[in-house]
């Protein structure tokens, strides 16, 4: 076995830290506070390459491998979880599904300024009334000639609503399966139709600076040339996108819990109590081992689970499995970085109170813990 990157994603990882401690760093605090999403910030991170990165290069993608990707979302949660969230959704959730399942016109259309990273895209799955349970969806899309009229909301979508928003992938029923059961089938909503509304929700405990949206469907006429895939293929194109969703999840628990980790480590070298650090101190220091050793367990569990997808290979359950460790850990790294901090962890001029606060979502968003266990429970035959 070979644990080594290779020289390109070294260099990924050190370009991209370098681009987060430089652009991202020093304005993260104040974005969070105010609630704002950059799409000055968003579109530098398209200019040194981070959307699109598996994308082929017909496209105007990177054409990278998925490690690659990964890697890059772990170095910018290092530091931000906002901007990372910008940067998981655009490439699994958004770019994601049209490159997988579009037609080519779909492709050449949409992708490329999605490549560039000049406008985003986003992923219309929940809604208020379904969350866990995606396939209790009750947007529609009703034919008539060469239109489907979309009728409905969706709740919690990231990049749907923001300045760069081109459209968004939704998935609606279409109709009724034998069994009863409904058939989805996933359309291309863009801005500007008729009918169609997004709308930028405030107030976040976590990821303020990520721009999260409600979109409302009232009679949105969606021509037959946006529909994603088949008819009925709807719920499988979700669930698919899912699965490689569910790693950038994972990327951004890792790097989290590495920037919050750092933070501590940092802190108890310098704090001193009783005459020394108190990273001295065993109740200290054992905190810090636990974390750098769960770190490492997460990073492995990652990182073999992208190698499985890389090589075409099943990689559902390692991806479940990533994405419920690390971003449970992540959370008991935070708790551990905040308690060493002591009452200064408490206050927001010490940047760890913001990692604590945004590893909660990793734990909710695209399938929380809970559903996570399912599936892995599935996978080894439960």
């Amino acid at each position: 076995m070979d644990f080594d990157l290779t020289r390109e994603q070294e260099m990924i990882r050190r370009e991209v830290r370098s681009f987060a401690e430089k652009e991202i760093a020093p304005i993260a605090a104040d974005l969070d506070a105010g609630e704002h999403f950059s799409s000055t910030l968003t579109r530098k991170m398209g200019e040194i390459g981070l959307f699109g990165m598996i994308v082929s290069e017909a496209y105007e993608g990177q054409a990278m491998d998925y490690l690659s990707y990964i890697i890059a979302v772990e170095e910018i949660a290092r530091v931000d979880g906002s901007q990372a969230a910008t940067i998981a959704a655009g490439n699994s959730l958004g770019i994601g599904p049209l490159y997988y399942f579009g037609t080519e016109e779909q492709k050449r259309r949409f992708l490329p300024p999605l490549c560039r990273g000049q406008a985003l895209w986003g992923f219309g799955l929940t809604e208020p009334t379904a969350g866990s349970d995606a396939g209790g969806s009750t947007t529609t899309a009703v034919r008539d000639g060469d239109n489907w009229v979309l009728n409905g909301s969706k709740i919690f979508i990231t990049n749907a609503a923001c300045d760069m928003t081109l459209g968004v992938t939704v998935q609606a029923i279409t109709g009724t399966r034998t069994g009863g059961k409904p058939e989805y089938t996933c359309f291309l909503v863009e801005n500007g139709m008729p009918g169609f509304k997004a709308v930028p929700m405030h107030g976040k405990m976590m990821w303020r600076a990520s721009n999260t949206a409600e979109l409302y469907f009232d009679d949105v006429r969606v021509p037959q040339a946006n529909m994603l895939g088949q008819k009925g293929d709807g719920f499988h194109q979700m669930l698919q996108t899912l699965d490689g969703g569910r790693l950038s999840i994972a990327a951004m628990g890792l790097g989290g819990a590495i920037g919050a980790y750092e933070m501590a480590l940092k802190y108890a070298r310098s704090r001193e109590q009783f005459g020394q650090p108190i990273s001295k101190f065993q109740a200290i220091a054992f905190k810090l081992a636990d974390c750098a050793t769960e770190i490492e367990c997460g990073r492995n569990l990652l990182y073999k689970a992208c190698w499985l997808r890389d090589r075409q290979r099943p990689f559902a359950k390692e991806a479940a499995m990533a994405k419920l460790y690390c971003s449970e850990l992540m959370g008991r790294v935070a708790d551990h970085a905040v308690q060493i901090h002591g009452g200064y962890g408490l206050m927001k001029d010490y940047h760890v109170e913001r990692f604590y606060r945004d590893h909660k979502l990793l734990e909710i968003g695209e399938g929380t813990s809970e559903v996570q266990r399912i599936v892995i429970s599935r996978h080894i035959g439960c």
